[in-house]
Formats: C-alpha cells, structure tokens, sequence
C-alpha cells in the first residue's frame, strides 16, 4: 500500500493523462470522473514497486485501459447516455479542434487509443506496443489506418 503522499504526487502527475484516457474512451466527464478515482485507488492499493518513472505512467496508462474497459462491460453501463453531453464537451473548443475531437471519437477503440498515445502523449509506435499488448507493427498497420480514416472524414492534410 503506497503512502498519502505518493498517491497525491502520482495524482498531481497523471490526472490530465488519466482523465483524457477516460475521456476519449468513455465520452461522458461523469463517467470518467468514476473510473478515476478508480485508477487511483488501484495505484494506492498496489503491492509492487515500480522500476522506473517511465514503468510507473506505463502501468497507469494500461490500468486506465483496463477500468474503462471494466467500467463499459458493467451493468450500470448498460444504461445509455444521450450524446448531447458529448455535445456539451466539445461546445467549448474552437471550431476546428471540435471536429478533430469528433473525428477521433468516431474512431474504432483501439484506433482512438493508439492515436492519443502517439499524437497526445508522445508514445513511439514500440512503446504503444508494448502498453496495449500489441506487436509494434500492429500499431503502425493502426495509426496508418485511422491517419486514413481521419483524413477522409475531416476532408484535409490534419495529420
């Protein structure tokens, strides 16, 4: 079991990363908010040590993955949401970022995810590989693809 101060250091560090993790998985603020907290409270519950800065965000990252998983197979899921409250997120951006924002969320899940890591967070194709399990060609094949498909909904060069 981690310390106060480590999970409130490891809180002040990831938030921003796990809440648009959340976000462009879930796309509801209220939902992201829950899975949040349970990330964080896995961090605090956690027995193992990390090797590394970079270990430590890796293994954030891939248990922000999974309790977004969990949380949209869950009974309480079930329930469906209107999309106005998508709507409502993106009423705040400028005009072409909110059809970015779209595009990317109408992607297939594991597109979104390997275009966050990539374009948001800076993950080299290896490393995206090895955060969702996946052969680094893979995610190449992937962010070859959603490039493609981004293109051809946005109608330009926006990647």
């Amino acid at each position: 079991m981690r310390t106060e101060q480590e999970v409130t250091q490891a809180i002040y560090q990831y938030a921003d990363l796990v809440r648009r993790i959340c976000f462009v998985r879930l796309k509801s603020r209220e939902d992201s908010e829950d899975v949040f907290q349970t990330v964080f409270l896995k961090y605090l519950l956690y027995p193992g040590r990390f090797e590394s800065s970079e270990h430590e965000k890796a293994w954030i990252i891939r248990t922000t993955i999974n309790a977004c998983k969990d949380w949209l197979r869950s009974l309480i899921r079930r329930q469906t949401f209107p999309l106005e409250i998508l709507q409502e997120e993106a009423v705040c951006m400028p005009e072409g970022d909110q059809a970015l924002l779209e595009a990317v969320l109408a992607l297939p899940k594991h597109y979104r995810d390997v275009i966050y890591l990539h374009y948001y967070e800076g993950y080299s194709a290896g490393e995206i590989g090895k955060i969702l399990h996946r052969g680094e060609n893979t995610v190449y094949t992937w962010l070859s693809r959603a490039k493609a498909l981004l293109r051809n909904r946005l109608g330009g060069d926006w990647l």
